[in-house]
């Protein structure tokens, strides 16, 4: 005969169980759920970048072998670089949800992609990068990272604003308000403000001929 203390271990156990799946069909685990799936996609966005930051050296190295004399540009790219590693190894999980940070890292980022974008287009002036094998396999591998940045940075925000959400709908904004009430939005990436323009360069004088001299006026005829 099963004793009473046992039956009320399992009605103990039943209604336990049936209280979990209550709250988890009312939404409780769907903020945290959410929240991690934000975070794995700003992790992927660090990946990108850092895959790119990691090309940066070899580029640089391939251009001053070819065309050292474009000292600017080279110097705004190691600097960029310089900068936007030093503003990641301050990124946490916790930049996504701070705006002053995440529009720290992603000014940094967008300032190495000006930078970038400088340095690619000088290959026009100089034959010697076009035809160098490394160059143009830095180059290619560049723009693969560049596209993969891109989907990345989508795939953040996708998560982002479905996770920002929930902390503004019923029912989960009901966990937003009690259970989970330190839970901050998090923030988009966004278009730099020179993304719509493309870089301007200037090859007006490469091949140019010298201007030649005026021909002298005739002398005057003398009557």
């Amino acid at each position: 005969m099963i004793s009473k203390r046992v039956v009320r271990l399992v009605a103990g156990l039943a209604a336990g169980a049936a209280l979990a799946f209550g709250l988890a069909g009312c939404g409780m685990n769907t903020i945290p759920t959410k929240e991690e799936a934000g975070k794995a996609a700003w992790g992927e966005v660090q990946n990108q970048y850092q895959r790119r930051a990691d090309l940066v050296p070899q580029l640089v190295a391939n251009v001053k072998g070819a065309a050292a004399q474009e000292r600017t540009t080279l110097t705004a790219v190691v600097e960029a670089r310089a900068k936007a590693t030093q503003i990641t190894a301050q990124v946490d999980a916790s930049t996504v949800s701070d705006p002053a940070k995440f529009k720290e890292y992603q000014a940094a980022q967008d300032g190495l992609s000006s930078a970038l974008g400088r340095l690619m287009v000088i290959q026009e002036r100089y034959p010697d990068l076009k035809s160098n094998a490394a160059f143009m396999s830095l180059q290619s591998q560049l723009e693969g990272t560049e596209n993969r940045i891109a989907v990345a940075r989508r795939d953040y925000n996708t998560a982002a604003q479905d996770y920002n959400t929930s902390l503004r709908t019923f029912p989960t904004i009901i966990w937003a308000k009690t259970m989970y009430g330190s839970s901050k939005p998090m923030e988009y990436f966004a278009a730099a403000p020179a993304a719509a323009n493309a870089p301007t360069v200037d090859f007006s004088d490469i091949g140019a001929q010298p201007a030649q001299p005026a021909a002298p006026a005739a002398p005057a005829s003398a009557h």
